[in-house]
């Protein structure tokens, strides 16, 4: 079970100087959870403008069409974590990750879910939205744990890795700018043969003029020390030369 008050390192670190940089260092983080080099983790942090594609998105016909014209739309592509379909990063959005050593990983999928889901809802809460747990109809990167305004627009969208003894819940939250996401996922979901409803994504600007990262990253880091004793930190060196080395690996390889 997941302890109510362990404590949990906090990461502000992001790395926009190489697109898959990110994503290696969840996977690096990950890595070292697992190991126990590295207690448990929470990153929070503003990213670059990134395309995240799943697993499934890979093995589609259209998949380099879809990277294509994420690039063509001036987002980088990468290769993330966990599963689920493509995903946007921008920079009116925040991407979080919790990464905790686990000798069962399977048996508390949907309890981290849970956690996860529960922390940002109640932090959009805080901000005075209407924020609820659930899919909505015609959402991109559909998910049950995803966060909705209102029962109408996503956003934000939650994935799950597992390996052995650790596990890694990550995803997005959209601020602001959701025309930059919508004007990306048309072409690219139309490559990947994916139906969606543009009119699901939405940011927490669209409900709340004036948001901004900055006050969304405090609202969540407070519900956060609500549930965990957090203790701001920085990654230790040997994880981000490990992210270095392996970043490559989360690049498309596709003309």
């Amino acid at each position: 079970m997941l302890k109510a008050m362990s404590t949990l390192t906090l990461i502000r670190q992001g790395f926009v100087e190489h697109p898959a940089m990110d994503v290696a260092v969840s996977r690096a983080v990950l890595d070292a959870v697992a190991a126990q080099r590295l207690g448990p983790v929470f990153r929070l942090h503003v990213p670059g403008r990134i395309l995240a594609f799943g697993r499934a998105d890979r093995v589609q016909a259209g998949y380099a069409h879809a990277v294509n014209a994420a690039r063509a739309h001036r987002f980088a592509p990468v290769e993330r974590l966990a599963g689920g379909r493509a995903a946007v990063f921008h920079e009116a959005t925040l991407a979080f990750s919790l990464a905790e050593p686990d000798e069962a990983p399977r048996e508390r999928i949907k309890e981290r879910f849970d956690f996860v889901s529960g922390i940002i809802a109640n932090a959009f809460r805080d901000l005075g939205l209407d924020a609820r747990v659930g899919e909505i109809p015609g959402e991109y990167c559909p998910g049950e744990w995803s966060i909705n305004l209102d029962g109408r627009s996503k956003v934000m969208g939650v994935g799950q890795r597992l390996v052995r003894g650790a596990a890694h819940v990550g995803g997005v939250v959209v601020v602001d700018d959701a025309a930059s996401i919508r004007d990306v996922l048309i072409p690219v979901y139309r490559s990947l043969r994916l139906d969606w409803d543009p009119r699901t994504t939405g940011a927490l600007a669209d409900r709340s003029p004036g948001m901004h990262t900055g006050i969304v990253a405090q609202s969540i880091i407070e519900e956060l020390s609500r549930h965990r004793d957090v203790r701001r930190g920085e990654l230790p060196l040997e994880v981000v030369h490990a992210a270095k080395s392996a970043r490559e690996q989360h690049l498309p390889q596709v003309a």
